[in-house]
C-alpha cells in the first residue's frame, strides 16, 4: 500500500477510510516549503487543504507523486498544468461546502438586513438600543444574485422562501434554465440599479477581479446591501469602503478579502459592516464531507480506478495523437467562451484530419473545461463538464472529417455567432490559431488577445496600434487576415496585459471597426 502525506488538518473520518485501506497516513502539519520539499519524497498521494502550495519544485521533488487531493474547491494553490505535464492527477471535493455556503450567505443576508451583530456587541457593552439598530424585512425585497451556479442557485431557492424577488447576471445561465428557477435574467448594470440585497457567486478571475467596483456601486440603490461569500478582490473594498462611507449604500457583509488572513481593514471601522473570517467552508459537516471525500478520491487514484473527481487526467494515459490537442482544446474553449461574452445555445466541436480518425472524447471534454473555466463558479472537470453543459442549456454537437485541407488536423470549434479553429505544428506541436470567424490568420494562443474584425480598407492596423501604444501596451505577437469576399478583414494581437474596457471603447469607436474583443486563451 501507499504512503500518503497529509500537509492540514483533515476530518478523521476520512483518514480512517485510507488507514482501513491499509494505506499509510502520514500527518505533518505547517510544514515549511522546504521542509515540504524533503517530506513528499516517497509519498504516492499528498493532501493538503488552502495553505500548502504545490508548486512545480514540489511536484518534482514528489518522484513518486501519484495523485495530490485537495480537501475543498479552489485550486489557486496547486499548479494543475504542471501537475497534468507530469502525470500527477489532481483531484478535490467540489460539493463538499455549498450547502455551508450557501447558508452562510443567508445568514449574513438576515445580519445585514437586521443589524444583528451590532446590536449584539451594543447588548453586551450594556446598551440597551431598540431604535438605533431598525432593520427591513426580507418580503419583498429584491435579491440580485451574481452567478448562479450551484451555491448561487441555492441561495436563491432559499430566498423565494422569504418572498424575495429574484434578479440574476450569469452570462453562462441560459434563460430556460433561470425560469425554471424562478429567477430574472438581467445585465449586471440593471442588476446593480434595481436589487436591495446583492450576493456574489463568481469565481475569481482576470474577468472578475474588481467587477464590483467603483462605477457598479454608483449604479447601486442608497439602500441596496452587498454581500460576498465567494472569492476576495471581485468586490473592489476601497471602493465598497468609499461608498459606504459616503452612505451611497445601506451596508455590506463580507466573509472573503482580497488578502487573507485580513485582521485589520478600513471596512471594520463602519457601523454597518458586518464582517467574517472566510467562514463559509467551516461547518462540521462540510468538513467532514471535504474529508471523507476527498480520501474516497485518493483510494480511487491509487488503486488505478475511475475518479469522478479529478480536475486533470494523468497524461501518461492519454494517447499521444490526443495529448498534444488537450491543452490546445481547452485554451480554445475560454477563447471562443471569453469571444462571445456569454455561453452560446450551441457549440459544434469539428475534428478534421487524423485527429478525426482518434479516441477524441477527452478532447471535447476539455473544451467544455475551456468553455466553462471562463465564467462559472464552480470547477470544472472532466467529468461535470458534460453535466454543466446540460443544466446550463448548451447544446454539444461533434463531427468528423478525415480531410483537413493544408493541415495534417485541424481543431474547430463554432458557435452560434463566431469560430476559431487550430493545429499543432513543428516536431515540438507548437498550437498555432489558424482561423477566426473565416479569416485565415496563424497566432499562438495566449492569456492575453484582442481580436478586431474590421473593414479591409489602409490604415486600421495603424490606428490600433497607435491606440495600444499609447496607452503603454506591448504587442508580443500579431497576425493579419482577410475574408474570403475581401470586405472585411480580421487582426490578432497579443498584448503584455489585458487591454482594459476604456482602450476597447477607443479601438470600437474608431471608424470601419467591426467589433473589438479582448479574449483569453
Amino acid at each position: 500500500m501507499a504512503r500518503i502525506l497529509v500537509t492540514e488538518e483533515i476530518a478523521d473520518s476520512g483518514l480512517d477510510l485510507l488507514r482501513a485501506d491499509g494505506h499509510e497516513v502520514d500527518i505533518q502539519l505547517r510544514l515549511s516549503p522546504q521542509e515540504l520539499l524533503e517530506a513528499i519524497k516517497g509519498a504516492a498521494g499528498l493532501i493538503i487543504r488552502s495553505a500548502t502550495k504545490v508548486t512545480a519544485e514540489v511536484i518534482d521533488a514528489g518522484s513518486d507523486l501519484l495523485v495530490v487531493g485537495r480537501a475543498g474547491i479552489g485550486l489557486d494553490n496547486v499548479d494543475v498544468d504542471y501537475s497534468t505535464k507530469r502525470g500527477v492527477m489532481v483531484v478535490n471535493a467540489p460539493q463538499s461546502n455549498i450547502l455551508s455556503a450557501a447558508e452562510l450567505t443567508v445568514a449574513l443576508i438576515l445580519a445585514q438586513a437586521r443589524n444583528i451583530p451590532q446590536a449584539h456587541s451594543a447588548l453586551v457593552a450594556g446598551k440597551w438600543e431598540r431604535s438605533k439598530w431598525e432593520g427591513v424585512e426580507l418580503f419583498g425585497k429584491v435579491l440580485g444574485v451574481v452567478g448562479l451556479g450551484r451555491i448561487g442557485a441555492l441561495v436563491a431557492q432559499r430566498a423565494l422562501a422569504f418572498g424575495m424577488k429574484l434578479i440574476a447576471y450569469d452570462p453562462y445561465v441560459s434563460s430556460d434554465r433561470a425560469r425554471q428557477m424562478g429567477v430574472e435574467l438581467v445585465d449586471l448594470d440593471s442588476l446593480m440599479e434595481r436589487s436591495d440585497f446583492i450576493t456574489i457567486h463568481l469565481p475569481k478571475s482576470k474577468e472578475t477581479i474588481g467587477i464590483i467596483g467603483k462605477e457598479m456601486l454608483a449604479k447601486a440603490k442608497p439602500t441596496a446591501r452587498v454581500i460576498n461569500v465567494a472569492r476576495g478582490g471581485i468586490v473592489n473594498e476601497d471602493a465598497l469602503f468609499e461608498a459606504l462611507s459616503e452612505n451611497r449604500i445601506a451596508g455590506a457583509a463580507l466573509d472573503v478579502f482580497g488578502t487573507e488572513p485580513c485582521t485589520t481593514s478600513p471596512l471594520f471601522t463602519l457601523k454597518n459592516v458586518v464582517v467574517t473570517p472566510h467562514l463559509g467552508a467551516s461547518t462540521s459537516e462540510a468538513q467532514d464531507k471535504a474529508g471523507v471525500t476527498i480520501a474516497e478520491q485518493l483510494k480511487l487514484a491509487l488503486a488505478g480506478d475511475f475518479v469522478p473527481f479529478a480536475v486533470n487526467v494523468n497524461a501518461a494515459e492519454v494517447p499521444e495523437n490526443v495529448k498534444a490537442y488537450l491543452p490546445l482544446a481547452e485554451s480554445l474553449g475560454r477563447f471562443i467562451s471569453t469571444l462571445e461574452g456569454s455561453l452560446p445555445d450551441t457549440l459544434t466541436i469539428e475534428y478534421q484530419g487524423l485527429l478525426a480518425s482518434g479516441d477524441t472524447r477527452l478532447l471535447s471534454l476539455s473544451a467544455l473545461k475551456g468553455i466553462f473555466g471562463a465564467g462559472t463558479n464552480e470547477p470544472v472537470s472532466y467529468v461535470n463538464a458534460p453535466a454543466l453543459a446540460k443544466e446550463r442549456g448548451l447544446e454539444v454537437k461533434e463531427s468528423f472529417s478525415e480531410q483537413a485541407k493544408d493541415y495534417v488536423s485541424l481543431l474547430t470549434l463554432s458557435s452560434g455567432s463566431h469560430s476559431v479553429s487550430a493545429t499543432v505544428t513543428g516536431p515540438n506541436k507548437d498550437p498555432r490559431i489558424v482561423a477566426v470567424d473565416s479569416h485565415r490568420v496563424e497566432i499562438p494562443p495566449a492569456q492575453n488577445m484582442l481580436v478586431v474584425r474590421n473593414d479591409d480598407e489602409p490604415g486600421k492596423i495603424g490606428v490600433v496600434a497607435t491606440i495600444l501604444g499609447n496607452a503603454g501596451y506591448s504587442i508580443s505577437s500579431m497576425a493579419v487576415g482577410p475574408s474570403h469576399d475581401g470586405k472585411t478583414a480580421l487582426m490578432i494581437l497579443s498584448t503584455n496585459v489585458e487591454p482594459t474596457a476604456e482602450i476597447l471603447a477607443q479601438i470600437k469607436s474608431a471608424p470601419g471597426i467591426i467589433y473589438a474583443r479582448s479574449v483569453s486563451c
